[in-house]
C-alpha cells in the first residue's frame, strides 16, 4: 500500500488546521473592534485623585481619566439606586420609565415592559453585539433589560468580577462585545466596625472585619486622621471613621478596573475598547444619597474613547445620565440621530391580549416609548471644550418604597431649583442612613445641632422651593427662593422647570395645578 495518499491527506488536514487558525483569529480581531465595557459603582461621588480628592487611592482610575476624557460637570437624575440605573441603561427619566423606587423585595418598582425597544442591553444586541452583565442588577423586569449572559462574581470584590469576565471578553466571536460591570461597592453594608471605641460605631461599607482581606484583594486601609471630611458633613469622630471605611471600599473597586484594563492590554483590546467608568449616584451618606443636593446628583465620569485622539482631557460640558445608553448606541452605530432612537427598531412583542379594548396587563402607561430623553455626547469626546446641555432636569420621587418624597429639579451654569412637591412632610431617610453613625451622632444631640452646613432641623423639614445661585454658592449654602430680590429669577427657573415637566412627561407636573 503506497503512503503517498497518507502524506497527501496528512497535508491537506495540516492546511485545514492552518485555514481555520487563522480564520479564527481574523475573526477574534474582527469581534474585537469597538468594544464597551460600562463600571458603575454604587454610591460613590467624585472621589478619585483625578477629581483631586487627596484622601482617594485611585491609580488606575486616574490614568484611564489621563488617557481620556475627565467630565467635570457630571450627573444623575436621581440618587437612588434603583431608580438610577434604570435611567442609565434607558435613557428616559425615571418617571417615565417607571421605575419610580427599588426594584427588590417588597418594594417592587419596575419598568414598563414597552422600555424595551430603548433599552441599552436590547438595541446594542440589535447592533450585534453579545452583551454581558457581572455584579448587581437592581433593575426590572429583566426581560426589558435583558443580557445574553449573566456572569457569576462578588459584586463586593471588583477584582474577582473581572477575573470572571475573561472568558467573555477573550472569546472568539464575530460580534463585538458590551460588559455592564457593576459593583456593590463602596454602598453601605449590614455591619459595622467590632473593634470601633465609639459609643456610635462606623459601617463597614462592605469591607471585612480584621482588617482582613477580600480573595486577590490588596485592600488598602485609610486612617480616620488622614481623610478630608466633605462639605456636607460633619468633621467628627464618627464621619472620619465612616469616612476610612468608605475610602477603603472604593480603593477596592480601582483594583477591579486595574484588572480589567490589564486583561484588555494583555489581550490587545485595549485599544479597541470604550470604557466608561461613573457612579449611580453621590456617596452613601445623609446629604448626599437620596437628596437632589449637589452632592447627591454630581457623579465621577471618566470615558476612554480609543478612537480619538484627544488624550488627557477635561470637559466641562454638562452631561446627564440619561445620555448614557443613547452614547453608547452611537458608539455602536446604532442611534438614529434625526429621531434620537434605535436605526434598528424592534417593537415589544407582548402575550395575548384579552381583547383589543382592555389589554391583560399595562405594558407602557400613557407613554409613547419612541425616543431617548438624552442624547449623544459622542461630539464632546472628539471636541471637549464643545457644550452639551444647557439645562439638566431631574426626577427622584421614592428611593425605598416607604420614602415617598417627590423632588424635582432644573440646574443650569447659573442657578438650581429644586422643588420638595411633599415640603409638608419630614424628609424620610433611607433605612441605611438613618442608623448611620455620621448622622446619629448629630441627630442625638437635638434638632439645633449643625449636620454639615444644615441644623439637623433644616435637613429634616424642608421648604417647598429650594434656589441657589450655583455660581457663587457651588455648596447651596444659602436657599434665595424667599428672597424677594429673587423673586423674578425665582418664577423664571419655576417655569423652566414646569416646560421641562412637561416635555419629559413627568405625570408630577400635575402637582403644580393643585397641590
Amino acid at each position: 500500500m503506497s503512503l503517498k495518499p497518507l502524506k497527501l491527506q496528512s497535508y491537506f488536514i495540516a492546511r485545514l488546521i492552518c485555514c481555520l487558525t487563522i480564520f479564527c483569529l481574523s475573526g477574534r480581531l474582527q469581534a474585537a473592534e469597538r468594544n464597551i465595557i460600562f463600571i458603575i459603582a454604587d454610591d460613590e461621588g467624585p472621589t478619585l485623585g483625578c477629581y483631586g480628592d487627596k484622601s482617594a487611592r485611585t491609580p488606575a482610575i486616574d490614568a484611564l481619566a489621563a488617557d481620556g476624557v475627565i467630565f467635570q460637570n457630571a450627573y444623575a437624575t436621581t440618587a437612588s439606586c434603583s431608580a438610577s440605573r434604570s435611567v442609565i441603561l434607558s435613557g428616559l427619566h425615571n418617571h417615565k420609565n417607571g421605575q419610580f423606587g427599588h426594584a427588590h423585595d417588597f418594594h417592587k418598582f419596575a419598568s414598563f415592559d414597552d422600555v424595551a425597544s430603548l433599552a441599552l442591553p436590547r438595541v446594542l444586541a440589535n447592533e450585534g453585539y453579545r452583551t454581558a452583565q457581572v455584579g448587581k442588577y437592581h433593575v426590572a423586569p429583566e426581560e426589558v433589560y435583558h443580557f445574553e449572559s449573566y456572569l457569576p462574581g462578588s459584586s463586593r470584590n471588583a477584582v474577582q468580577m473581572a477575573e470572571n469576565c475573561q472568558d467573555f471578553i477573550t472569546r472568539v466571536d464575530d460580534r463585538p462585545f458590551f460588559l455592564y460591570f457593576a459593583t456593590d461597592d463602596p454602598h453601605r453594608s449590614n455591619t459595622v466596625d467590632k473593634n470601633s471605641k465609639l459609643k456610635l460605631p462606623p459601617n463597614m461599607f462592605g469591607n471585612l472585619q480584621d482588617q482582613k482581606m477580600h480573595p486577590s484583594v490588596n485592600e488598602e486601609f485609610f486612617s480616620p486622621d488622614e481623610v478630608e471630611v466633605p462639605y456636607f458633613l460633619t468633621d467628627d469622630a464618627e464621619t472620619r471613621e465612616e469616612l476610612a471605611q468608605y475610602y477603603q471600599s472604593c480603593a477596592r473597586i480601582d483594583q477591579g478596573v486595574a484588572k480589567l484594563v490589564q486583561m484588555l492590554k494583555d489581550h490587545d483590546l485595549y485599544d479597541k475598547t470604550l470604557i466608561v467608568f461613573t457612579s449611580d449616584h453621590g456617596m452613601a451618606f445623609p446629604g448626599a444619597k437620596t437628596t437632589a443636593y449637589e452632592a447627591g446628583l454630581r457623579v465621577p465620569f471618566v470615558v476612554r474613547d480609543p478612537y480619538i485622539a484627544e488624550r488627557g482631557v477635561k470637559s466641562k460640558a454638562l452631561i446627564s445620565h440619561i445620555d448614557i445608553t443613547p452614547t453608547l448606541l452611537d458608539f455602536a452605530g446604532g442611534l438614529d440621530r434625526q429621531t434620537n432612537a434605535p436605526k434598528k427598531w424592534v417593537a415589544t412583542k407582548h402575550p395575548a391580549e384579552v381583547s383589543e379594548a382592555q389589554p391583560k396587563d399595562n405594558h407602557k402607561g400613557p407613554f409613547k416609548f419612541d425616543r431617548y430623553h438624552g442624547k449623544s455626547w459622542l461630539h464632546v469626546l472628539a471636541k471637549p471644550s464643545e457644550r452639551h446641555w444647557d439645562t439638566i432636569f431631574a426626577s427622584h420621587t421614592f428611593h425605598e418604597i416607604q420614602m415617598y418624597y417627590p423632588m424635582r429639579v432644573i440646574r443650569d451654569d447659573e442657578f438650581k431649583l429644586i422643588w420638595n412637591i411633599a415640603s409638608p412632610l419630614p424628609f424620610p431617610f433611607a433605612s441605611d442612613l438613618w442608623i448611620a453613625s455620621s448622622w446619629q451622632a448629630q441627630f442625638q444631640k437635638g434638632p439645633d445641632a449643625l449636620y454639615g452646613q444644615k441644623t439637623v432641623e433644616q435637613y429634616i423639614h424642608r421648604p417647598a422651593f429650594e434656589l441657589f445661585d450655583i455660581r457663587s454658592d457651588p455648596h447651596e449654602t444659602k436657599n434665595l427662593a424667599s428672597d424677594p430680590a429673587f423673586a423674578e429669577i425665582l418664577k423664571r427657573y419655576q417655569d423652566k422647570l414646569r416646560q421641562f415637566q412637561i416635555e419629559m412627561e413627568d405625570p408630577w407636573v400635575s402637582k403644580w395645578d393643585y397641590e
